[in-house]
């Protein structure tokens, strides 16, 4: 269940709240945006944190991204679709192609750093959680 100031966050910047059958139609619809995983704030206080640091970070970049929150239901399946490991994390995309996240709360100026980072890069193929994936060689391994 989100906290009070998620809630308010949500209410006061009208930011989307998206679930499984929402997700896409969001995200490649913007040119850029980034979602918030809060997990549950209970458990992860941090949370909140990041609830009042995201409309600041959104502000500071004119906002030339889109924020969603992402429906608690929906947090732990989409979770693996982006491949991080930590809450509370901001996933950002391009087009809804992945160009990486930053979790838990950071410095102000790694936020700024990191983002500056993410928005200049490419997008790239989404991590993946758990066994990582590596090319099969063409040759047979023997010799």
């Amino acid at each position: 269940m989100p906290s009070p100031l998620i809630d308010s966050m949500i209410e006061q910047y009208n930011y989307p709240v998206l679930n499984e059958t929402s997700i896409d139609e969001f995200i490649n619809a913007q040119q850029e945006s980034v979602l918030f995983f809060t997990e549950n704030p209970t458990r992860f206080p941090e949370s909140d944190d990041v609830a009042m640091i995201l409309p600041e970070l959104v502000s500071e970049y004119g906002n030339r991204f889109a924020a969603a929150v992402i429906d608690q239901k929906s947090q732990r399946k989409l979770q693996g679709r982006f491949g991080f490991r930590e809450w509370p994390t901001l996933v950002f995309l391009r087009k809804g192609e992945y160009l990486g996240h930053i979790s838990r709360v950071q410095d102000w100026n790694d936020y700024i750093l990191e983002i500056n980072k993410l928005l200049t890069s490419a997008p790239k193929p989404t991590p993946g959680i758990g066994i990582p994936v590596v090319q099969a060689s063409s040759g047979s391994g023997r010799s």
